[in-house]
């Protein structure tokens, strides 16, 4: 069992009947409230958006984490969880979508509903009330029936007009059974701008952005009813498992047993030393390579600021706990890679958005160009594909890969099942691995790299670049679900 802050910790999930209801707003104050109050809040973001625990992050002090039942399995879902919830007083979990919607085509995988039930959370649900009357306890019921493993505990109203309507919408809401923790007036004045792919990141609205946390925290304060959401969050029941631990996630399994020729015993394992044979590593590594002594401890720069702020903090951990010194950089603002730096790992973000500052830091871009040709390992993902190819709307970008990219008025939105296609710095063929695309351009590549993955759903497609030791590709892939990517990134950086 996971005990104390991690496996007890009180809990609950944010959810709400559709996008745009709430959830981001109530989920992001009720941790500035409780934060405010001398709690220590654990945030947590349902699915995989990068955007909503940078808000999560700023209102607690605390590493926003995403729980993604589709990235990383629903095993992991739990380890996680209670990983970034060690020493705190309380979780809050904000959910995705509606409360029941996931994958699609996959029943409940990676829905809010699944990851409550997962955690034992309850739940409370956010309603725009703002065209309702009685019909909210249709719609109530509706949510509280479908599901009876899914408890709501409760409902917030959000954005309720009036006294009146507030007292039409608790009249209705007596004869479902399910109290009213919060009602939030319409027109509170907390807005949080978007674009093409979602909220403006924290990272690129400075004091703003802390002003907007500071005011979803002082509505939800004075709408809300605090101490009744924490005593619900008193009733989650304990996890059962071991909190996810980067180390402990990169020592691999024993192999299998060697099958039996003979219906008798089965053969003693095969030794293990000069002569015998090496037990193979998760990541396709000798387990002499595994266990050896480390020379050096490799500089991994890993991008940041503005333009990068697309990353899951495990990987900076799984590359930690695999022996890298991880030192972040910025684009935007750096002109030079991290002292000793013989990897890069780029991540996702809005370089369409600062194409002409990026095109603009002409050092920088040859630098890494020079270190992509050198043979150092580069590991880029949506964003930092952009940027390795030669050009992102006609502006000049780091030229590693020969390829162009543009911005497009089409949508690409989905989780992926993917496989490994090419070997590479990140992951030896035939690796599976999940992920999820969401991007509004287009690249256009030259001749000369293979593809990274074979993209599974939807339909059968190669995307992406390996070439040499570099691998560039749209897919966000969550590096908890194969840690011995992390791992053999690493060693690749160390003997590059």
């Amino acid at each position: 069992m996971v005990t104390g802050a991690a496996g007890s910790v009180p809990r609950l999930v944010v959810a709400a009947p559709s996008s745009g209801s709430g959830k981001t707003t109530v989920a992001t104050g009720l941790m500035a409230a409780l934060s405010a109050r001398g709690m220590a809040v654990s945030p947590h973001k349902v699915g995989p958006d990068y955007i909503d625990p940078g808000y999560h992050a700023l209102a607690t002090g605390r590493v926003g984490r995403n729980l993604d039942a589709y990235l990383c399995g629903v095993e992991l879902v739990a380890p996680l969880f209670a990983h970034g919830a060690r020493g705190c007083d309380i979780a809050v979990v904000e959910g995705v979508m509606g409360l029941f919607d996931g994958a699609s085509g996959e029943g409940e995988l990676a829905s809010t509903a699944q990851v409550a039930k997962v955690l034992r959370a309850p739940v409370v649900l956010v309603v725009d009330a703002s065209a309702q009357a009685r019909s909210v306890a249709a719609l109530v019921h509706g949510f509280v029936s479908f599901d009876p493993e899914v408890r709501v505990g409760g409902v917030i109203l959000n954005k309720v007009a009036s006294d009146r309507h507030e007292a039409v919408l608790r009249e209705a809401l007596e004869a479902v059974g399910v109290p009213v923790m919060g009602v939030l007036r319409r027109g509170a004045g907390v807005e949080t701008p978007s674009r093409h792919l979602g909220l403006v990141p924290v990272a690129e609205r400075g004091d703003l952005a802390v002003e907007a946390v500071a005011a979803m925290g002082a509505l939800v304060a004075g709408g809300c009813d605090l101490e009744g959401l924490v005593a619900l969050a008193r009733g989650a029941g304990p996890l059962a498992g071991a909190a996810w631990d980067a180390g402990a996630a990169l020592v691999p399994s024993p192999p299998p047993p060697l099958p039996s020729p003979s219906l008798g015993a089965a053969p003693p394992d095969p030794p293990v030393g000069p002569g015998g044979p090496r037990p193979r590593t998760p990541d396709g590594l000798g387990g002499a390579a595994w266990s050896a002594e480390k020379a050096t401890d490799p500089v991994i720069a890993l991008a940041g600021g503005a333009a990068f702020s697309f990353s899951y903090a495990e990987h900076a951990e799984l590359l930690t706990a695999a022996g890298a010194e991880v030192v972040t950089f910025d684009p935007l603002r750096d002109e030079e890679l991290p002292e000793g730096t013989s990897g890069v790992v780029i991540g996702g973000g809005f370089p369409e958005v600062y194409a002409s500052e990026l095109s603009a830091n002409d050092a920088l871009r040859k630098q890494i160009g020079e270190l992509a040709a050198s043979g150092s390992p580069v590991a880029a993902e949506c964003a930092g594909l952009l940027y390795l190819c030669r050009e992102l709307d006609g502006m000049p970008m780091c030229g590693v890969l020969d390829a162009s990219a543009r911005m497009s008025e089409r949508l690409t939105l989905g989780y992926r099942d993917a496989v490994a296609v090419t070997d590479s710095v990140l992951a030896a063929a035939g690796t599976p691995m999940r992920g999820h695309e969401f991007h509004r351009t287009v690249v256009e590549p030259g001749a000369g790299a293979s593809p990274a993955w074979g993209v599974r759903v939807p339909g059968r497609r190669v995307e992406g670049f390996v070439e040499g030791t570099v691998h560039a590709s749209y897919l966000h892939t969550h590096w908890a679900s194969e840690p011995g990517v992390a791992r053999r990134f690493v060693e690749r950086c160390r003997t590059s």
